[in-house]
């Protein structure tokens, strides 16, 4: 099983690329993964953010794997704890075994037509977060998960 996270723009502060690293170096001692990163729309003279969002939904569409389980975040997803996360990762690598993609919009959001094409939607909170701290959240839950299903020590139970 391997893990793949497509996310529109880039981490433009150092400690936000430090943390992330960090995370990805972690989760590779479980899974393959890999961070797919698309340049976000500009607006330009003529702001459209539907059009923007929907470029970008293309783009997003045009590098998740045919057979992958898709999870993407919105904010009106659904939410988990971290147990169930785990529970959920766990129950794909027993049962399914596909890859997962993990996607992460834009400042938008994600085009419609991405959500219709998710496996599932995920809420890291009901709050509102910029796609690089979901990022972050996201990444640590991920390794999080992973350290619960080995029944390592990082998770307080």
């Amino acid at each position: 099983m391997k893990l793949q996270l497509i996310c529109v723009g880039k981490l433009s502060e150092a400690w936000q690329r430090a943390a992330a690293e960090d995370y990805e170096a972690r989760l590779q001692r479980y899974f393959p993964f890999e961070v797919t990163e698309l340049k976000e729309e500009k607006g330009g003279r003529k702001n459209d953010p539907a059009g923007l969002v929907r470029r970008e939904g293309e783009r997003i569409l045009a590098k998740v794997p045919a057979q992958s389980y898709l999870i993407v975040l919105d904010e009106r997803g659904r939410q988990h704890s971290s147990e169930q996360l785990a529970e959920l990762l766990s129950r794909e690598m027993v049962q399914g075994g596909r890859d997962w993609t993990l996607v992460i919009g834009g400042p938008y959001g994600l085009d419609p037509a991405v959500r219709q094409r998710a496996d599932a939607v995920l809420a890291l909170s009901s709050m509102t977060f910029t796609h690089q701290m979901a990022r972050i959240f996201l990444l640590e839950q991920l390794y999080r998960s992973c350290t619960i299903i080995r029944n390592e020590p990082y998770h307080n139970r």
